[in-house]
C-alpha cells in the first residue's frame, strides 16, 4: 500500500519533539521497531492505532519509563535517550499516562501541588507557558468545586482532568497525552477536546495517543498511525479522515 507523507502539512516552527529509528522491548519482545515522528511548536499531532499497536509503549519510551529502549529522542535540543524520567520532566516535557495515577487520598489542591514545577522560560528567553492554580481552574471549570474532596472520591472523568491539570503544574512546554478520551463520559471527553485546543492556542504542543478518531480530528493538526509497533501512515489529520483505506487497514475494530 502506498501512504502519503507528512510533508504535505509541517511544523511551522523546528520541531519541539523529534524521534528516530526508536525501537523498545518488554523483556525478549520487540514492540517499536524503527519509529519516528516529530511535534512542532504549537501543534497536536496524533498517534493513532488499534488495542495494541504500540501507542502507550512510545510514549513511555519518549519519556524515560522503558529500561529497554534504543534510539534518538531529542527534546528541545537535548537528548533523551539517557534521562531519567523524572529528568526528563524538569526539561518541560508533560506526561498523562492512561491509568492516571492520581494520589487517591489527597484532596484535588494536595494532587495539584505535587506537580508544581517552577516558571520557565523559552530559549529565546520569553516566558514560558506557565500554569497558576486560578488558570487551571479556568481550563478545568468541574475541578474548581471539588478543590478540596480526596481525589480517590472523583470520577473517572473527574480523575482524567485532574491528571491533565496536575501535568500542567509542571508547566510543560510539550504534553503527552495517553488516551484522553478513553472510558469517560461524552461531556469530559468535550472538555479534553476544548482543554487541547486551548493549550495549542497558548503555544504549547501536544502527542495524543488515541484510538477515536472523531477526538483526533477535532484537536489534531497531523497524524502517525501505528500498526505492530511501526509507523504505517503519517500525514495530516484531515488526509487521514479522508483515507478509507488507511482507516480500514489499520483503525478499523
Amino acid at each position: 500500500m502506498n501512504l502519503p507523507s507528512a510533508t504535505s502539512h509541517r511544523a511551522e516552527h523546528e520541531p519541539l519533539l523529534s524521534v528516530a529509528g526508536l525501537n523498545a522491548w518488554y523483556g525478549a519482545a520487540h514492540i517499536l521497531h524503527d519509529v519516528g515522528l516529530k511535534v512542532g511548536r504549537g501543534e497536536v499531532v496524533a498517534l493513532m492505532g488499534r488495542n495494541g499497536a504500540g501507542k502507550s509503549t512510545t510514549l513511555k519510551a519518549i519519556m524515560g519509563l522503558l529500561p529497554q529502549r534504543q534510539g534518538e529522542v531529542e527534546f528541545m535540543g537535548h537528548g533523551l535517550q539517557k534521562r531519567q524520567a523524572y529528568e526528563v520532566a524538569r526539561l518541560g516535557l508533560g506526561y498523562v499516562p492512561e491509568d492516571r495515577r492520581i494520589f487517591t487520598d489527597l484532596t484535588v489542591m494536595e494532587n495539584l501541588a505535587t506537580g508544581r514545577q517552577p516558571d520557565r522560560t523559552w530559549p529565546d528567553g520569553s516566558p514560558g507557558l506557565n500554569w497558576s492554580l486560578d488558570a487551571v481552574f479556568d481550563l478545568f471549570p468541574h475541578l474548581a468545586g471539588m478543590r478540596h474532596r480526596l481525589a480517590g472520591s472523583l470520577s473517572g472523568g473527574e480523575q482524567q482532568m485532574l491528571t491533565v491539570a496536575r501535568t500542567l503544574m509542571g508547566n510543560p512546554f510539550c504534553l503527552l497525552l495517553d488516551e484522553p478520551s478513553e472510558g469517560v463520559a461524552p461531556l469530559i471527553v468535550e472538555q479534553m477536546a476544548d482543554m487541547i485546543l486551548a493549550l495549542k492556542a497558548r503555544g504549547a504542543s501536544v502527542l495524543l495517543s488515541e484510538q477515536n478518531i472523531h477526538f483526533a480530528q477535532l484537536v489534531s493538526d497531523r497524524a502517525y498511525v501505528l500498526e505492530k509497533g511501526a509507523i504505517r501512515y503519517a500525514g495530516a489529520m484531515a488526509e487521514l479522515a479522508a483515507n478509507d483505506e488507511v482507516r480500514s487497514a489499520y483503525l478499523a475494530l
